[in-house]
């Protein structure tokens, strides 16, 4: 047999469904003001703590959340286990930062996977590699604290080997606590970066090759993003659209565009620059007529529902993919060439 690094996950699934949702939830929807909140505003992990003591998502309902999706014509999800503020959704067994240790007292992760895998959906993780709550999680320029040298100073001494013995523990967790996991969505490398005082992290932190090994060992029909560096097929374009099919050496490769419904992934009750429904529509039909999926996301609050103004978006597409779901599903590129203002999905001899 062909070692678990070597061997090719079965994409079909993939290139048929076409369409998915992405979700981004955390603390952070508590304070609703966008994912990035704790950075953007500097927020201290005491100050922050604030919206861990008071989360309490007592609307939170993960069967609306699958039964919404699934009446927008959307196959499969991907949902932020841990954002960068490094908040857990599910009981992990290596931190107290998780759900269960809220108010809440539960895991939520865990009737989510449940609640879409019983609507048929594939299920998707995200997580991400950086994490601002982590004692040994080296302060650079996307931490919180960035500016604050005596902090910088205190935490000089951290080692970032022992935070990636926690990111690989976390990962073994996610991948044999939940059953099959069809894609694992990490975020981020930024090993370029360059501030003076830090430099970026990249997969020599990570350990990707590591990393790569181990979720191949424990799950080796995941589709894998290419957000560390090493090892993944999936491309994810973020909050654009490729003006053509993706490519690699001339091939085409698995891709995915990420968009949001208004300017932010999670919660943020002041952003009000909602996209309308045709051009999310004409969003799905372009990634499709270009070899890819859409992966369309939702934001939602901290008591734990999607806002009206997604809900209504997200049953406007669902009405569209009621109608003309067979130009979406199974469906690529076409060999015909479109007028400038159109697009062609072609399936088999359909056009």
């Amino acid at each position: 047999m062909k070692p678990s690094s070597a061997l090719q996950p079965d994409t079909t699934w993939f290139t048929q469904d076409r369409f998915g949702l992405f979700i981004h939830w955390g603390l952070y929807a508590a304070a609703a003001r966008h994912e990035w909140v704790k950075y953007r505003e500097r927020i201290p992990d005491e100050k922050y703590q604030d919206y861990f003591n008071h989360f309490y998502p007592d609307l939170y309902d993960p069967k609306i959340w699958a039964q919404e999706a699934k009446r927008a014509g959307m196959k499969y999800f991907v949902v932020t286990t841990k954002h960068h503020e490094g908040f857990c959704l599910w009981d992990s067994a290596l931190t107290d930062y998780k759900a269960t240790k809220t108010p809440w007292g539960k895991d939520l992760l865990r009737p989510m996977v449940d609640a879409f895998r019983a609507e048929g959906f594939k299920i998707g993780f995200y997580h991400s590699v950086i994490d601002w709550h982590h004692p040994e999680f080296p302060v650079d320029g996307y931490h919180p604290m960035c500016d604050d040298v005596a902090f910088r100073e205190r935490s000089k001494d951290r080692d970032i080997r022992k935070y990636a013995e926690y990111l690989h523990g976390q990962v073994r967790e996610l991948l044999t606590g939940f059953g099959p996991v069809d894609i694992l969505w990490f975020d981020f490398s930024y090993s370029k970066k360059d501030w003076g005082w830090a430099k970026g992290k990249g997969k020599e932190d990570w350990q990707s090759e590591k990393l790569v090994e181990l979720v191949r060992s424990l799950q080796p029909n995941i589709i894998l993003n290419d957000r560390i560096e090493v090892g993944g097929q999936l491309k994810t374009p973020e909050q654009y659209q490729p003006h053509a099919a993706m490519e690699v050496n001339g091939q085409p490769v698995l891709w995915e565009a990420c968009q949001t419904l208004n300017g932010s992934w999670g919660y943020d009750r002041d952003n009000l620059d909602w996209k309308p429904v045709g051009m999310l529509i004409q969003m799905l039909v372009d990634s499709v007529s270009k070899g890819g999926n859409l992966l369309l996301n939702v934001g939602p609050n901290g008591r734990g529902e999607m806002e009206p103004k997604a809900v209504d978006r997200l049953r406007g597409i669902g009405e569209w993919m009621r109608l003309h779901g067979r130009s979406i599903y199974g469906c690529g590129p076409s060999a015909f060439t479109p007028p400038p203002d159109c697009r062609f999905t072609q399936n088999g001899t359909r056009l």
